[in-house]
Order: C-alpha cells, then sequence, then structure tokens
C-alpha cells in the first residue's frame, strides 16, 4: 500500500454555536490542512497520484473558504467545527478531482483515505471517509 500526503492553508474566521466557552466568540485561525491518498498501485511514472494534481485541486477547495467567515456558508449550519471542515473539504475536493477526471472515491484503487484540519499545531480533526 502506497501513501502520498500534500498539505496547504487558508485562513478563516468562525465562532461555535453551543459551546460554552471562549470559542463562542468570533474568532481566527490560520488553518493547516492534510489530505491522505492511499492506493496499491503505481501508474506507469512510478506515483499513485502526481502531486501537482492534488496540490491543484486542493488550492481551488481552500480558496473558497480562505479569509471567510465560515458561519456565512450554509454548508456549515451556523456551526464550523474543525470537524466539519475537514469533511466539506473532503467533499468539495472529491468532486473536484473528479471533474478532472481523477476518481479517489475508492471505487478504483487510489482514495482519499483521510483530511486533517489544524486550528493550532496542536489540535487536529481528522475527517475519514467511510
Amino acid at each position: 500500500m502506497f501513501e502520498v500526503r500534500v498539505e496547504d492553508d487558508f485562513a478563516a474566521a468562525h465562532f461555535l454555536r453551543d459551546y460554552h466557552g471562549k470559542c463562542e466568540n468570533l474568532h481566527g485561525h490560520n488553518y493547516r490542512v492534510y489530505v491522505h491518498v492511499r492506493g496499491s498501485k503505481l501508474d506507469e511514472g512510478g506515483m499513485l497520484l502526481d502531486f501537482t494534481y492534488l496540490k491543484k485541486a486542493l488550492k481551488e477547495v481552500l480558496a473558497k473558504i480562505d479569509h471567510t467567515n465560515l458561519n456565512d456558508l450554509p454548508e456549515f449550519d451556523q456551526n464550523p467545527s474543525a470537524e466539519r471542515i475537514a469533511m466539506w473539504i473532503y467533499s468539495r475536493l472529491l468532486d473536484n478531482l473528479l471533474k478532472k477526471g481523477y476518481d479517489l472515491s475508492g471505487k478504483k484503487d487510489a482514495r482519499i483515505c483521510a483530511v486533517d484540519v489544524f486550528e493550532t499545531d496542536k489540535n487536529r480533526a481528522r475527517y475519514i471517509p467511510e
């Protein structure tokens, strides 16, 4: 089994409803995102997936939320936790790559196996598709 990982970042504001702590207030993070892809077959060039394609697709997805208030996006239902952000990135990235001819849903060999969203260097949420 092979695994590749790319990373990128974005900055955004948010607040958490029903939290009962300081994160109920509007605040921001410089998020770091890791995307992991796994598979057992390499292409004719000896790669699972060219980093260039994955990095470009991730950058396009993150551009939609960079420097925004995440609470303004209906997909987060006014509660953009790191867990929901990771799931949102996974979904958008999968769609973006599929439109470019890369099916990383797991129907073929390679698949996005995890998306990590770091709010800080020490705090991470991970989305793992089933």
